[in-house]
């Protein structure tokens, strides 16, 4: 079943926007109605790791005019295997800081909004009512529950990814439109070893297999 689109038209698009985004335009299922409903859009993705960067990276590379990222951890040397919106000058620097600045240099025409906290119970609520939909890139159980939860109460969709070595999982989650991660899954699971990439290694390319797949599903 085809949804109604849920961003409005933004303004025109400037000649240096018509330009840059020529290719989309010549989409029929996107076209310049659908750019400037890209440009008027705003997406949070939470996490800037390893799901979280490719997201971001294509996001801006579209023209989602407004960007937030939510994380309050810092680049490690690591991270660089599958994190590719971060670089080597990122190392030792908040994440959210290291995105602002490479988006800067993908795409300037994009904001971006730097939320350098965890995401919690005692502010979900109020950093994601700003925003149309959410991007989950999360590592945890917990943080993955309370964003269903968030996004229930306000009516957004949740997108989502899971990777564990060579193997990743996605899906969109929408309360209004159909079941949403905690009606699928409504328990966490039990208390125990957890299957984990960081334990166990992940595929670094799997990162941004998962994200592509997300785009072709919206």
């Amino acid at each position: 079943m085809a949804l109604p689109p849920f961003v409005e038209p933004s303004e025109s698009l400037s000649a240096r926007e018509i330009q840059r985004y020529d290719r989309h335009a010549l989409l029929p299922d996107v076209g310049m109605e659908g750019q400037r409903r890209l440009k008027n859009a705003r997406v949070l993705v939470v996490g800037a790791g390893g799901l979280g960067s490719s997201a971001l990276m294509y996001l801006a590379a579209a023209g989602v005019g407004t960007l937030g990222v939510v994380g309050a951890d810092a680049v490690e040397l690591l991270d660089l295997q599958r994190q590719v919106v971060h670089g080597v000058t990122g190392v030792g620097r908040l994440k959210t800081e290291s995105v602002a600045q490479r988006l800067a240099s993908v795409n300037p025409l994009v904001q971006v909004v730097r939320h350098g906290v965890r995401i919690d119970s005692s502010n979900a609520l109020q950093i994601i009512a700003d925003y149309d939909l959410v991007v989950g890139g999360t590592d945890n159980f917990p943080t993955l529950y309370l964003l269903s939860d968030a996004c229930v109460w306000l009516g957004k969709p949740n997108v989502w990814a899971s990777i564990y070595r060579f193997d990743g999982q996605t899906g969109i989650w929408w309360s209004q439109h159909g079941p949403c991660y905690c009606c699928v899954f409504p328990e966490p699971p039990p208390p125990g070893p957890v299957l984990s990439w960081a334990e166990d290694g992940v595929f670094g390319f799997l990162c941004a297999a998962m994200r592509s797949f997300r785009r072709l599903r919206q």
